[in-house]
């Protein structure tokens, strides 16, 4: 593929820079108003839409043990804990291949990794589509599990590469948006398991892994036709090492726990939580499959706004407001659970969800916002350190999704509800909130930076 920019939006002092060879674009200048309107915004477009889907797909492969464990009834013989297990193996596999696979794109290009990333997908999920069924072993259940994590991996390096297309002034809209159509892939694909438990029932669940199996081939080949790398993310050598140096990378990272982790976290685990908590109500899988899309749709569906609110209103302040707000949600959670109030429970379940979803936005927001400050005057340098940032902060952050489905699965061994683990979460909620005031919004802090 050979084409050029507008000349308009090529530098005189560089004739032909932008020329795109193979798919690569040698020449990125999104903060350049006339090289952004004069076709930089066009290309970074048609990367951004590629990039929803192929992410999209991911989350779904990455998702689709909250919809498995559904299927897992009294023929399989596997209890409440082990269930919770087999949710938080996958979890942890695509939280330790989010660093990686943010390398990735520094190391062989965003399209090339996304066409790479998306094709292993089809390993779990053509495994997963024939081999769940009665009288398997749950060792081998435990390691599909773990390979459908690859789809974990897919948010870091997508969400690294948006992040060198866009400019300063939009990257809280960009970042959001392909967070958000990402993450709908977690609600899509508990859609999908509504769909096949109402048609064919809780004794086809390999049906759910084959309808991914065409739209995986689609998100490679659509990748391949269509997205382009970026030449300069190869000369952004060491921004990990630099990344970690910074101490706000890990304040970043742990008010991620609690907002994607969070997200993702009880993604996984409502359905089960559902039907362990209300099993007089929820006794069948497709009852409970019927409420788990809910959540995790409408907090998908707002990350967009988190980004947004952070973008005009500041994404500390957004950060902040916001987990105060999810520490109230769990509490009506904790008070609907010991009241044994189902409309309730959902009420405030659901908050949960739409307010992970706008805390998801803010944080990410704040990640370019604060390295374009600290490193002011030197844009490349605030551009390579944020980008690695996005990656160490989206794989601890999943790591937060290990602990929700962890803390359920400890709650219930040892209290037969889940009460602590409701307790557990608001006091983590509280905690960023201290975070989120001491470092970023007191007056002191704020003379240091400003997001």
């Amino acid at each position: 593929m050979t084409a050029t920019l507008p000349p308009a939006s090529v530098d005189a002092a560089r004739p032909g820079a932008a020329t795109l060879k193979g798919h690569w674009i040698d020449d990125w200048r999104p903060e350049d108003q006339a090289f952004w309107d004069n076709g930089g915004k066009r290309i970074a477009k048609r990367n951004l839409i590629f990039s929803i889907f192929s992410e999209h797909i991911g989350f779904s492969v990455w998702s689709l043990w909250s919809v498995m464990v559904l299927f897992l009834g009294p023929a399989y013989g596997f209890d409440a804990a082990q269930k919770f297990l087999l949710t938080a193996v996958p979890t942890l596999v695509g939280a330790s291949l989010r660093i990686p696979y943010t390398f990735a794109v520094a190391k062989f290009g965003g399209r090339n990794w996304t066409i790479v990333s998306a094709s292993l997908l089809l390993i779990p999920s053509i495994l997963m589509s024939f081999m769940i069924k009665p009288g398997v072993d749950y060792n081998t259940l435990l390691i599909l599990a773990a390979l459908a994590g690859v789809g974990g991996g897919n948010f870091a390096s997508s969400m690294a590469n948006i992040n060198a297309f866009y400019p300063d002034r939009l990257k809280g809209w960009a970042l959001g948006i392909n967070a958000g159509g990402g993450n709908i892939g977690v609600p899509a694909v508990q859609l999908v398991g509504l769909f096949v438990l109402a048609v064919f029932g809780a004794g086809s669940p390999g049906i759910v892994a084959g309808i991914y199996i065409p739209l995986i081939v689609v998100a490679a080949a659509g990748s391949a036709i269509y997205m382009d790398n970026l030449s300069q993310a190869r000369n952004e050598k060491k921004g990990m090492r630099d990344a970690a140096r910074e101490s706000h990378t890990w304040v970043m990272s742990v008010l991620y726990i609690g907002t994607f982790g969070s997200f993702i976290g009880f993604g996984f685990a409502f359905g089960q939580v559902l039907q362990v908590q209300f099993a007089d109500t929820f006794n069948t899988p497709v009852k409970a499959a019927y409420l788990t899309f809910i959540g995790p749709l409408l907090g998908s569906l707002i990350r967009p706004f988190g980004g947004a609110l952070a973008d005009r209103f500041g994404g500390a302040r957004v950060t902040f407001i916001n987990f105060l707000a999810m520490a109230v949600g769990a509490s009506i959670v904790l008070v609907a659970a010991q009241q044994r109030s189902l409309p309730l429970y959902l009420v405030g379940f659901i908050s949960l969800f739409v307010l992970s979803g706008l805390g998801n936005g803010s944080t990410y927001k704040m990640i370019p916002a604060i390295f374009k400050q600290k490193y002011a005057g030197d844009e490349a340098n605030a551009r390579r350190i944020s980008g690695a940032v996005i990656g160490i902060a989206g794989a601890i952050g999943a790591v937060g999704g290990v602990l929700v489905n962890l803390a359920f699965r400890q709650s219930f061994l040892t209290y037969k509800d889940a009460d602590a683990a409701y307790m557990a979460f608001i006091g983590f909620y509280v905690i960023c909130v201290l975070i989120t005031w001491a470092v970023y919004l007191r007056p002191a802090a704020r003379t240091k930076i400003a997001v």
